[in-house]
């Protein structure tokens, strides 16, 4: 506690002197975001080459985004459409909590595939046109079969009302 304390008046007496230190302090600590900003799109060979190092990439499997305008500048488009919950969950992972290992890219959509996200871990079983015929099948049956049977209606079978004699008066509500 009180190299704690020590340290806290140390930084006082800094700030006193030179407020200055302390922006300039803050400054250098936020530093590591320009670490992790694209650079921008690579034009020559050369510059191809040192992004795909920046990137622990093969030069052969570097393959930037389009220079559309949209700003990931010389970072890799890595393929993607599979979450993380496809990952081998027994590799032996640098980092298992993330399933990713030292120096691994993240895809630009990172986001996208976190496991708190809905992702489909494997192709689907049918085709997509499979699944649409299958439901107008089903609805397309599901009319005929109303249309056709449309003038055979069934009702509950119920008998006329019972009372104790006919056009009489069982039941009355003046007081006894």
């Amino acid at each position: 506690m009180a190299s704690l304390m020590n340290t806290y008046k140390f930084v006082q007496r800094l700030a006193a002197q030179n407020p200055v230190v302390l922006r300039q302090a803050a400054r250098t600590m936020a530093g590591w975001n320009k670490d992790y900003k694209p650079a921008p799109y690579p034009k020559t060979e050369a510059e191809r080459e040192a992004a795909a190092k920046k990137y622990y990439l093969l030069p052969e499997e570097y393959k930037p985004y389009a220079d559309n305008g949209l700003g990931y500048g010389d970072y890799p488009e890595l393929k993607g459409g599979l979450g993380i919950e496809a990952r081998d969950p027994f590799y032996p992972y640098d980092f298992p909590e993330l399933k990713r290992n030292l120096h691994e890219t993240f895809h630009a959509n990172a986001d996208l595939y976190s496991e708190d996200r809905w992702s489909q871990a494997s192709p689907p079983r049918f085709a997509n046109s499979t699944y649409w015929l299958g439901f107008l099948g089903c609805m397309t049956g599901c009319l005929v079969v109303y249309y056709w049977l449309e003038n055979y209606r069934m009702y509950r079978p119920v008998a006329a009302k019972q009372y104790p004699g006919d056009g009489q008066k069982h039941y009355t509500f003046e007081r006894n």
